[in-house]
């Protein structure tokens, strides 16, 4: 069965307030998914990445810049794009499900770019625009990844299962 994949995206700057719930996150995301991307730089990205690795998670840091140390300490897989601001689509098209935190108009291109694509995005305090889910807690957010995420377990699921109790074809 595939890894559940998250994409946490908020602002590389970010208050104490928005780094301690962006940590808080991090912690709580390890227990329902598999495998943290973001854009493994500093901010929310810095402390959502701690967060998740104190818990023995693996993270994906897709940094913008061909070098590998300009990712923070707890970026378990450097991916080097060189691609500037760009990187963006490829933080939120690795993910199942994206979670957004306050962020600038980084933030909002790839939650754009969710809508585009039809990647799941919940918002948790950041952007209120059409099409994305709203949510005010941690708690709020991490039981709408895993709902979200269980969903396609569940379908996953019932289509091995459905393939299981098929007749087989007679030729």
């Amino acid at each position: 069965m595939r890894k559940r994949v998250v994409s946490v995206i908020g602002g590389h700057i970010c208050n104490n307030e928005v780094e301690q719930i962006a940590h808080k996150l991090g912690k709580k995301l390890a227990k329902v998914v598999d495998i943290l991307i973001c854009g493994g730089l500093s901010g929310t990205m810095n402390a959502v990445s701690k967060g998740f690795k104190s818990e023995n998670g693996l993270t994906i840091g897709i940094i913008p810049s061909y070098n590998k140390n300009d990712a923070n300490p707890y970026i378990d897989i450097v991916i080097p794009t060189g691609l500037g601001l760009a990187r963006n689509v490829l933080v939120v098209k690795s993910a199942d499900v994206v979670v957004a935190l306050p962020g600038e108009a980084g933030t909002l291109s790839e939650i754009a770019y969710c809508l585009q694509f039809g990647i799941p995005v919940i918002s948790l305090n950041s952007w209120d625009i059409p099409g994305v889910i709203n949510v005010k807690t941690v708690d709020a957010a991490v039981r709408k990844v895993n709902e979200i995420l269980g969903n396609v377990k569940l379908k996953t699921q019932n289509a091995k299962l459905q393939l299981k109790n098929s007749k087989p074809l007679n030729f």
